[in-house]
């Protein structure tokens, strides 16, 4: 069936061009599941629920006989980014793009349904197809599809993620921890503004904030255990509206990855004592809110061993990964059932394609949409022949 992915190569390129053009934030998508599920539906041969979790669209495709069931997931929001490339599939929709690949992480799924819905004698059991919204933005669309249903009956799943910083035709796997939980926090000093020429008649926000962060870089450093990953990264801080007023209030917020619950409670603990502290002494209020993210990617064994040996029979130069400090909410299937996410290069210097994800020249070598399927699709009739 490989061979029937290659022949539909320019029609998968096609849909990933038309995803690019047309993004849609998290929780907004309406257009894109309605496309998927027009695409499939036009296939025939599937069992298809839209709306699944909010916006997800889930469809299932039986074999010839019964046997098990093993799912395959992609995502399909975008993100609030400018488009800066100078391409001819350039996002239509100011402000928004495809960033991260879930354009290209569609059109791959949608390739791999393709393909097996014109073989459906040639595997045994049922392979589901969950094409999830609003993996960007915490809580994610997984968790709300999961108790629509989506993982009901299902055996295992896969699932892949392009990588910018991979050359087109590496492949990438991982065991175990792959993805770190991904939490966020905001904090918000209650200071006493002022003049700017008589800070002793004030409390000043700033200078408290300044002492928070500063000591922060202590509880990775000198609070947790130099052999248990963890970032502790405070991304932006807000106070303050002219150069001689000193302001009343300071925002503070930012982001921690860990992969051991301890650590993540540990760091929880420790900012509470800091801010505590440091607000006490100068005779500051606050308030500070953590919000628990995704947690951890962890793959299964038997699942990833599949997957490389797929990777090793298609011929592609495979890779075992390290750990990462970014999150994936794919984590909450892989709590429900055994699986493996893997990672395909879709980088490609010669072509100028370097920019890191998130990034508003952000790109795809468009192979790598096909790699991935051939990945996908190998997985899941492997994992049936079991």
């Amino acid at each position: 069936m490989i061979h029937d992915l290659e022949k539909i190569k320019e029609e998968i390129i096609e849909i990933r061009r038309h995803l690019h053009k047309n993004p849609e934030l998290s929780f907004h998508e309406e257009k894109t599941p309605a496309f998927i599920y027009d695409y499939l539906k036009k296939l025939g041969n599937f069992d298809i629920r839209k709306n699944v979790g909010g916006r997800g669209v889930v469809a299932e495709l039986k074999g010839k006989n019964d046997g098990k069931t093993v799912a395959l997931r992609a995502d399909f929001d975008a993100l609030p980014i400018q488009d800066e490339k100078d391409v001819s599939y350039k996002s239509e929709i100011d402000g928004v793009m495809h960033a991260c690949g879930h354009d290209a992480h569609t059109a791959s799924l949608l390739g791999v349904a393709k393909v097996l819905s014109q073989n459906t004698k040639k595997f045994d059991g049922k392979v589901r197809f969950i094409f999830q919204h609003a993996e960007e933005v915490s809580p994610g669309g997984a968790i709300a599809m999961i108790e629509d249903g989506c993982l009901d009956g299902v055996d295992a799943i896969f699932g892949n993620h392009m990588s910018s910083e991979k050359e087109v035709g590496i492949t990438l796997y991982g065991y175990g921890e792959i993805m770190a939980n991904a939490d966020m926090f905001q904090i918000i000093i209650q200071g006493k503004g002022g003049h700017g020429a008589y800070p002793h008649n004030s409390i000043d926000p700033i200078v408290l904030s300044a002492n928070i962060i500063t000591n922060f870089q202590q509880i990775v450093s000198r609070r947790t255990s130099s052999i248990e990953p963890c970032v502790l990264s405070v991304c932006k801080i807000n106070s303050g509206t002219a150069s001689n007023i000193i302001p009343d209030t300071a925002e503070i917020a930012g982001t921690v990855r860990t992969y051991n619950k301890n650590v993540q409670d540990k760091i929880i603990t420790e900012m509470e004592k800091i801010i505590k502290g440091i607000c006490e002494s100068a005779g500051a209020n606050y308030t500070f809110k953590y919000e628990k993210g995704y947690p951890a990617v962890i793959n299964t064994k038997d699942e990833t061993d599949l997957v490389k040996e797929v990777m090793n029979t298609l011929g592609f130069e495979s890779e075992e990964m390290k750990p990462r400090m970014g999150g994936e909410d794919f984590s909450y299937y892989l709590q429900k059932v055994p699986g493996s996410f893997f990672y395909t290069g879709s980088g490609n210097k010669k072509k100028g394609i370097t920019y890191p994800h998130h990034h508003p020249k952000f790109d795809v070598d468009e192979n790598s949409i096909i790699n991935a399927a051939k990945v996908l699709l190998t997985s899941a009739l492997e994992y049936l022949k079991k």
